[in-house]
Order: C-alpha cells, then structure tokens, then sequence
C-alpha cells in the first residue's frame, strides 16, 4: 500500500495502481487533482490536501490491502505503508520532517523512495565536518537509512529544469540511538546547528548554564565545531541535559 506524495499528472500513480497497489495520492493543487480524478482506477483513493498539514493516517489505515482471506482467528498484520513522490523542490525539506513526525508518531512506513533536488539528497547523506551537514541530516537519520539510487540530470525533465534530481530511498528503522527525550534533543540539534562554526562550548552557553559542565561528563571537546558530532555524540548531549533536568528519585 502507497502514499503517493504530488501524483501530478499520474505518471507514478498509474503504473503503481495498475500494479494492484491500493494507493491514496495526495494532491494539493486543485486543477491537477481534478484533471487526474476521473482517470484512476477504483484502488486510487485521491484526496485533494496539503500533505503538510493533512491527517493522512486515516486514510491511510482505511486502504483495502490486495491479500487472501486469513485462516479464522489470526490478528490481522501491521499496517504499514511505503511512500513515493517527486516532491516539489520548494518544500521538500517541511515535507521530509513531516514524514518524519508522522513516523515518529504512528511507526506506520516502511520506505520512502522519493526525487528531490541533488542539493537536498547530498545533505541527507552529508558526513559530520561537511558543509551539507545539517539538523536535516541528523533527523532524518536517526529514524531511518538513507540510500541514492540514481542522480537525474535536468535534460531527463520537461520543460528542463535548472537543478540537477536525485532519487533516494529511505528506510525507516526504530531510533538508531537510544533519546530518552525527542523533544530535547531536536532542541539542542538546532540550537548547536544555529551556531555551526562556534566552538561548542560557546554554542552551549545559549542553549543551558550548565554547558561546560556536561561537556565533561561526555568527555567531548569543548574546542570542536557543532557541526563534527556524530548522531551518538549529539544523544549522548542530550541524555546528559535531560538527567539534569529530571528531578531527584527520593
């Protein structure tokens, strides 16, 4: 079962529907949702929506899965869900953290295989110390592996854009490093990433008084940039704030 993200046209909606896939194609632009409307077959469900701010799991949950009768008594199986698209370069970061939030909240995709601007796809896989390493990057890493498949050069589109594509898979995984609180973390993530080239001990004294202290319990190098942590180093952080700010078991 697929979340199609922009059908467009159809070109990706058709050929998955004709493939016996349910498909709910989310489409916020109105002329291209009624254009495409009456073209697809009835294991399309189109839902004219901004993906951003839609309520997709519903939806999502309410798809008929093409699979045989089960043997009486057996729960039925998990549902999960793989998402496609070509996501339009203006916003597909806002689009990769909401797929993010959603996982996060329901844990209900299983991959996403989507085209987004090259520019994106090299700061999703951007190592630490790299320019294109980022809050986006760790993110997105800490619940899932990210894999290019192929770059799309400008001249594969019409009318030929001025950006070079790539296609990406992610698979979602459960949390690649144990984060006792989320919210926390995203916090320290960007307000160490707001200040990328200052040292980190001067990155952290915005964030928490008790900065330096917690450096020296994780045994990290106040002298170090933000922007050279790994994932493990930026939970082990926020694990530190975090027990900081829990109050005492009497």
């Amino acid at each position: 079962m697929f979340l199609e993200i922009g059908p467009g046209t159809g070109a990706l909606t058709l050929p998955l529907a004709a493939a016996g896939a349910p498909v709910l194609a989310v489409e916020v632009d109105r002329r291209l949702f009624a254009d495409l409307l009456p073209h697809v077959p009835p294991n399309v469900t189109m839902l004219e929506a901004d993906i951003l701010t839609a309520d997709v799991v519903p939806y999502l949950t309410g798809l008929e899965p093409q699979r045989g009768p089960r043997p009486a008594g057996d729960a039925p199986p998990a549902r999960r869900f793989r998402v496609v698209g070509n996501l339009p370069y203006y916003i597909a970061t806002p689009i990769l953290f909401r797929l993010i939030g959603l996982q996060r909240q329901d844990a209900c995709f299983t991959d996403a295989t989507l085209m987004v601007q090259r520019e994106v796809a090299d700061r999703l896989l951007a190592r630490p110390g790299s320019k294109a390493y980022g809050v986006l990057t760790i993110l997105l890493r800490l619940h899932a592996t990210i894999t290019r498949l192929l770059d799309v050069p400008p001249g594969a589109f019409v009318p030929k854009p001025q950006v070079h594509s790539t296609v990406l898979r992610l698979t979602f995984t459960p949390p690649a490093v144990f984060i006792g609180d989320l919210q926390l973390f995203e916090r320290l993530v960007k307000a160490l990433f707001s200040q990328r080239r200052k040292t980190l001990a001067n990155a952290l004294k915005r964030f928490d008084p008790t900065g330096s202290a917690v450096l020296a319990l994780a045994g990290l190098d106040g002298r170090r940039r933000p922007e050279t942590l790994d994932l493990e180093e930026l939970a082990r952080l926020a694990d530190l704030f975090a027990s900081g700010r829990r109050p005492a078991v009497l």
